[in-house]
């Protein structure tokens, strides 16, 4: 071996050691040995950040974007509400439900495409009767399946492909993968739904009562070409109670409509809804309903309110002049009481109102319309006052769209009900004005998750650049790259999703993994110790046969797999399946998809993928759990995926 073999070698142990030691992120890690190359001389310091611009990289970024377009405006949402069985036994509706997450994932960010199926599949062992990590599993395992079926699946295709390259072909195409995926894949999801899903422990799910706000109370307006509109009342209850919805009261023309007299459903008619937090978009979908506390009917309601309340008293609520006035902090009782004082020997100054109203401006403008809960703590002075009073449309911008109380069911209209301590608030607006709120009014934001507000415009718009950027790399017309990021421009142009959510949704650490290690496997490659993994492997464990040779890849890719980030399995394993091809005089390809496949088969720890890790708290799972499931079904997709690989990509 030369000295450069050495250090490579010795770069790539260390590296290994780190992932499988985890004290470090992947991606710190990462950066490191790239930068031990550099200082090496193994990689020019010219050349040590030109895996940053690496199509791959730039595609995988991009489709983080996308997939988080498609979960921001509930078009997945809408996908399970439509093909999702509503009334069918354990292992039908268990190959149904993660049928459909393989195919999500397969065009979408597989992390993405669990977090929003989570809820659902907990739902739906609740109604199985079975232990929710007999769902959660399956459906985690599903979504790595689905990776394997297209270039866009995993980042981990999006690496194999790019390395192909390197060895003088031409990257592989969207749908290269699909031919082996879908059938390895499809194998999967019979022995999940038939066989793998009683193999998963019973367990109690950890934390399940640690963040349940109760139903909330929301009005849903009835919307021009509604699917509510003519329906009576028992009907609309009814598409609703799949939501797990009911309708607690019906208001027209601000008027409350007893239910055996409302007749038929009318346009603009006000129903108050009474929902869980995380169904309350699918249900108000489901009819083509909108909050009725959105912008333009909250500025209606409210100057219907002033019309009728010309006669009431002007110093009740909590209205601008006081709220504006300059105050000094008091502690009376442990309870902030704000005191104002007179300041007329001050200079004069810009009436506080007009200079509100102008940050509300300038803050809508430059900020984006997000959802937040925030709790009412004792001694708020909201205590007692309504939404009606407080006006918050005009002061802060902002909205109040529901509201949930513990263990008490609200009856009255949303603007109408006096908060109480404890008290949940769904708010609509900017998170800067809404956070001015909380801080000014004793609230506390609770702990994000994700709630949408359903917008149909939105949603079609979002798959339509996702068919469309698909298409154009299916048929060649635009690099894979180029295309997702006509994609990504064509969202930010619609504005389908906040820029805001557009930086959130990458995850930058696998963006400097890529990066970082694509110039450390090249070295590996330019400096021949790919080469001579590869020929110890052959000569040692595959005795020369190119057969047992991809058999011998496929295991070392599964179990790197198991213990380190997929992508940077992927990054390690692909110069050693060029190099062991290279040796045997044989087509590298097949060996490239060996590794794509064992990457994405991460199924024996909780540590392989971040999917696992995050069913591993809904599930109660410990990390001994996963191997039950997760070992046969290792075994099975490869007694399918080798001769797969032999068929259809000959050696």
């Amino acid at each position: 071996m030369t000295q450069p073999q050495w250090m490579i070698l010795a770069i790539l142990v260390a590296t290994l050691g780190l992932f499988l030691w985890g004290r470090w992120r992947h991606d710190i890690v990462s950066a490191a040995a790239l930068l031990a190359t550099v200082l090496l001389g193994l990689v020019p310091a010219e050349d040590a950040f030109l895996g940053f611009a690496h199509p791959a990289v730039i595609t995988v970024a991009c489709v983080l974007i996308l997939s988080a377009a498609l979960l921001h405006t509930g078009v997945v949402d809408q996908l399970a509400q439509s093909l999702l069985p509503a009334n069918s036994g354990p292992s039908i509706t268990i190959i149904a439900f993660c049928t459909l997450a393989a195919v999500m994932s397969s065009f979408m960010n597989n992390v993405g495409a669990l977090a929003l199926l989570m809820p659902l599949a907990i739902q739906m062992a609740q109604r199985l009767d079975i232990a929710p990590g007999k769902v959660l599993m399956p459906l985690s395992f599903s979504t790595m399946m689905g990776g394997m079926m297209t270039l866009i699946g995993t980042p981990s295709n999006l690496i194999v492909s790019g390395f192909r390259t390197y060895d003088g072909l031409s990257g592989f195409r969207m749908f290269d993968f699909t031919p082996v995926g879908i059938i390895v894949a499809a194998s999967g999801l019979v022995f999940v739904g038939l066989i793998g899903w009683r193999l998963v422990p019973a367990r109690e799910r950890a934390g399940a009562d640690s963040f349940d706000t109760g139903a909330y109370l929301t009005e849903a307006r009835v919307a021009p070409h509604s699917k509510a509109i003519g329906m009576v009342l028992h009907e609309a209850e009814t598409a609703l109670a799949e939501a797990d919805a009911q309708i607690i009261s019906l208001v027209r023309n601000e008027v409350r409509v007893p239910p055996y007299s409302a007749g038929s459903l009318r346009e603009g008619d006000v129903v108050l809804i009474e929902a869980d937090p995380a169904s309350m978009a699918q249900a108000l979908d489901s009819l083509g309903l909108e909050f009725g506390e959105s912008k333009d009917h909250a500025q209606k309601d409210e100057e219907y309110d002033d019309e009728s309340d010309t006669n009431s008293n002007p110093q009740e609520g909590l209205n601008a002049a006081s709220l504006g006035d300059r105050r000094e902090e008091h502690h009376d009782g442990g309870v902030n009481v704000g005191v104002a004082y007179d300041d007329t020997d001050e200079p004069e100054q810009e009436d506080p109102e007009k200079e509100q109203e102008k940050k509300i401006e300038e803050t809508t403008k430059a900020s984006d319309v997000e959802l937040m809960e925030l709790v009412i703590l004792p001694g708020s002075p909201l205590l007692g006052r309504s939404a009606r009073d407080l006006d918050l449309r005009k002061r802060y911008g902002i909205t109040v769209l529901a509201i949930s109380r513990q263990g008490a069911r609200i009856h009255s209209r949303v603007r109408h009900t006096s908060l109480r301590d404890g008290d949940v608030l769904l708010m609509q607006g900017p998170s800067d004005l809404i956070t001015d709120f909380a801080s000014d009014t004793g609230c506390a934001p609770l702990a994000p998750r994700p709630l949408r507000s359903p917008n149909r415009r939105n949603m079609l718009t979002a798959a339509g650049i996702m068919v469309f950027s698909i298409a154009l790399t299916a048929t060649g017309i635009l690099p894979a790259a180029i295309s997702f990021l006509l994609g990504v421009v064509l969202l930010m142009v619609l504005r389908v999703l906040p820029l805001r959510k557009m930086y959130d949704s990458v995850d930058w650490s696998v963006i400097v993994l890529l990066g970082a290690l694509l110039p450390v496997a090249q070295a590996m490659e330019e400096t021949g110790t790919a080469q001579l993994i590869a020929v110890f492997l052959l000569e040692n464990v595959a005795q020369g046969n190119a057969i047992w040779a991809l058999v011998v890849v496929l295991a070392v890719t599964l179990t790197m797999s198991d213990v380190i980030n997929n992508a940077a399995t992927a990054a390690i394993m692909c110069p050693i399946a060029i190099g062991t091809a290279q040796q045997l005089g044989v087509n590298p390809d097949p060996y490239l998809m060996a590794v794509a496949i064992g990457a994405s088969a991460a199924f024996l720890t909780p540590i392989g993928h971040q999917n696992n890790t995050l069913i591993l708290g809904p599930g109660g799972f410990r990390f001994g759990d996963y191997w039950r499931l997760g070992l046969p079904l290792e075994i099975a997709l490869s007694i399918v995926a080798i001769p797969m690989l032999l068929w259809v990509w000959p050696l």
